[in-house]
């Protein structure tokens, strides 16, 4: 089935402007909030950098989304359902912004980077709205937007660089640095949130010297860290094969012949961990802007010097994988995989960075409730953060569970990331081997 979010009752909501650097925007006002969508950051051709936009005369509309990046359908099994992602365009480098007001009170900034598995995700996602935390939290929160796939991973000489999708994340966060105040937020409290793999974007982030000051904290929920980086190797493996998939040259093919040339390529490679595809375009290291494998975690650990950092894990994360997969019944399996991919290397990255002076909490989502089988799986605490009941409902991941007790289940979560954000302690001991528990 495929689920799709009703439009919002907008009966009472104004439309208002903003103006932030690059000149006036059109946003809407709704109880509570000030909302600009489809925010344009920068602009970059095809398999090109972001550059950043000139200013402009006149009002701009920030009032819809535009669509999402170029990408696959999202798999009929997930756990949490078949999205409908809307229409999809190469201008995808946007993002969206909920803010109590666009005046001068200096909120902490939340910077949410989507998961996806470097392949689909986008801020046209209903259930990646904005809109609830930065009510409840009193907050800027902003989601960014950034090429996926081979637009955004392709690493190709001559064609793409690679790693043009953590290009588009530092355009986004110096767009967010410059317009902080604008938006009624604190260009010197930018939390940083990254889940899946927008949390390993997180990583690579802070070993970017190009990242380096651009947040000041930074929350990474359920970074698959026990993929690493792209190889060279695995990189000219993957754009051997898109190439040839493609057959037609890459600059003028269209967009749905570069989604299938993806889906192609990605069955044509076939390259798997337990439990789910290793991406088949993904961050590598050695391309610019990430330093070479050897010289990574120093990196890492240099770039978190002075941060409050948390990182944390579920404790079913690869149930999200197998759920309806024989998989499933293998005993021992899902926990011996959830440890592998996701809870070890979390725990060694939180010690590198605290070995460098970071302050770094670590937490740990714990098993699932009769009523919530799922709870503990990758993405589970999803509902807690972002979206709305009717952007959730019907998702197998909720099981049926009523709104009210998702939002109480969430509720701690949601009080520990206003602390941290706000003051740099999400309320609980700093201490990279004792996570503590949700």
């Amino acid at each position: 089935m495929t689920m799709t979010t009703p439009g919002p009752d907008r009966s009472t909501d104004q439309e208002t402007p903003v103006r932030v650097a690059g000149g006036l925007l059109r946003g809407r006002r709704e109880p509570g909030l000030t909302v600009l969508r489809g925010v344009r950051y920068a602009i970059a051709g095809r398999f090109a950098l972001p550059e950043p936009e000139k200013p402009w005369t006149g009002t701009r509309d920030a009032l819809e989304d535009v669509g999402s990046p170029p990408q696959p359908r999202s798999r009929p099994t997930s756990p949490l359902g078949v999205i409908d992602v809307g229409p999809l365009t190469e201008d995808c480098l946007r993002l969206t912004v909920a803010t109590p007001a666009a005046d001068d009170a200096r909120r902490p900034v939340l910077v949410f980077l989507h998961g996806g598995a470097f392949r689909s995700g986008g801020t046209a996602w209903g259930r990646y709205d904005p809109r609830r935390l930065a009510r409840e939290g009193d907050a800027v929160v902003i989601t960014v937007g950034s090429r996926v796939g081979p637009l955004g991973w392709l690493r190709a000489p001559g064609l793409s660089p690679g790693n043009l999708g953590l290009a588009d994340q530092v355009a986004a966060l110096r767009w967010i640095r410059d317009n902080a105040t604008h938006l009624g937020g604190d260009p010197d409290r930018i939390t940083l949130i990254g889940h899946s793999s927008g949390a390993h974007a997180v990583a690579c982030l802070l070993g970017m010297p190009a990242a380096h000051g651009l947040f000041h904290r930074a929350i990474l929920q359920s970074p698959p860290l026990g993929l690493g980086l792209g190889s060279p190797s695995a990189s000219a493996r993957a754009s051997a094969v898109f190439l040839r998939r493609l057959g037609v040259p890459p600059r003028t093919a269209t967009v749905p012949q570069l989604v299938a040339a993806q889906i192609r390529t990605e069955r044509d490679l076939a390259v798997r961990t337990v439990g789910g595809l290793v991406p088949a375009f993904m961050p590598v290291a050695g391309a610019d802007p990430l330093p070479a494998p050897a010289d990574w975690s120093d990196a890492a650990r240099t770039g978190a010097r002075s941060l409050q950092v948390i990182v944390g894990t579920a404790a079913r994360e690869l149930a999200y994988f197998f759920r309806g997969t024989p998989l499933a019944t293998v005993p021992g399996l899902e926990q011996a995989s959830t440890a592998r991919v996701f809870a070890r290397p979390a725990q060694r990255f939180a010690e590198l960075l605290a070995s460098g002076s970071a302050q770094v909490h670590t937490y740990r989502i714990t098993a699932p409730t009769p009523s919530l089988p799922l709870r503990g799986a990758h993405c589970g605490e999803l509902p807690w953060l972002f979206g709305d009941e009717p952007d959730w409902s019907g998702a197998p991941i909720l099981n049926g569970l009523p709104w009210p007790e998702v939002l109480a289940d969430g509720a701690p979560m949601r009080e520990a990331w206003f602390r941290f954000a706000a003051t740099g302690d999400p309320g609980w001991t700093p201490d990279p081997s004792h996570p503590f528990d949700f």
